[in-house]
């Protein structure tokens, strides 16, 4: 019977590849070349050629059967790819930063992390508010004065509560800003007639948030209003001062209530004496920014003042 010479049915594994070692077709072998291990086969018979030297194959006796990628980057690094798929490094960052996309959206850097509350500045005085370290957006709260409440004057008469100031709620970019000045209004003043209004806050150009104004002085009548707000994206007008009023001894109501602000209620007025002798001042506004004084009351033996209001305040939250 005739023998049929099928040849090697399959590639033979030889191994690392050595300049000692008799190679025949079809066999394959690894190779590392300038630090880039690959795979090669056998197109021909050969001792002593190497497959490759400096990426380039030795094409009459070997071929790439899987070519390898050097990922020479150094230690300590994270292997990337650049948009044309060649093989790039990336250092690493210092300590609490994260890897993320860059501005331009065309490769990953380390940066700090966003979002994050850091820190908050609380103005009740005018100033300057200087960015810290690291800051990319702030968040500011800006509320204006409150407006002093009204007195009372004859007759048993009350004297309205003053207007909260208004406040602006904004969200701003400050990568580019350094400082920026900030304004605090000031508390409207009680009055033995009419009430003063409260002072205008603000923080720059960005956000604006009037005061309250004064209270209406009893017999005055009618209710005040609070202070208006603009440049926010979210604006609230303050809350109106309760009105003026008035009654006889025997009816004798209570003074106007003062406005209430983004921060709280405001003051009571005074409570009214009845048909008994009484020169009752408003209360005064403490530490709720912005709300309104209450009103003054009218006794049979004199009138009184109504209550001051509170100063306005500028809040900036600072985030990453």
């Amino acid at each position: 019977m005739a023998t049929v010479n099928l040849g090697r049915v399959k590639p033979v594994n030889k191994g690392t590849w050595s300049s000692a070692t008799t190679y025949a077709i079809d066999d394959f072998v690894q190779y590392t070349d300038s630090g880039v291990l690959s795979t090669y086969i056998a197109v021909g018979a050969s001792t002593n050629q190497a497959p490759s030297t400096s990426g380039t194959e030795n094409g009459t006796y070997w071929k790439y059967m899987s070519k390898g990628t050097s990922l020479a980057v150094g230690n300590n690094k994270i292997v990337t790819t650049d948009a044309s798929g060649a093989i790039s490094s990336l250092g690493l960052g210092t300590a609490g930063q994260v890897v993320k996309v860059n501005s331009g959206a065309s490769a990953i850097e380390f940066g700090d992390a966003g979002g994050g509350l850091q820190s908050q500045q609380v103005f009740t005085s005018s100033g300057t508010w200087t960015k810290p370290a690291g800051i990319k957006t702030v968040k500011v709260t800006v509320t204006g004065g409150g407006g002093g409440g009204g007195g009372g004057t004859g007759s048993f008469n009350q004297g309205g509560g003053g207007g909260s100031g208004g406040t602006s709620i904004r969200i701003i970019d400050v990568s580019s800003v350094t400082t920026q000045a900030v304004t605090v209004g000031g508390a409207g003043s009680g009055g033995s007639a009419g009430g003063s209004s409260g002072g205008t806050s603000s923080f720059g150009s960005y956000c604006t948030a009037s005061g309250g104004a004064g209270g209406y002085a009893g017999q005055g009548g009618g209710r005040c209003g609070g202070g208006a707000a603009s440049g926010g994206q979210i604006n609230i007008t303050g809350g109106d001062g309760n009105s003026a009023s008035g009654g006889g001894s025997a009816d004798e109501p209570a003074s106007g209530h003062g406005g209430a602000s983004y921060w709280g209620g405001g003051a009571g007025g005074s409570p009214g004496g009845g048909q008994t002798a009484n020169t009752d001042t408003g209360f005064s506004a403490n530490n709720t920014w912005g709300v309104g004084g209450g009103g003054g009351d009218h006794g049979s033996t004199g009138g009184d003042s109504g209550g001051n209001g509170c100063v306005g305040i500028v809040v900036v939250e600072e985030y990453k």
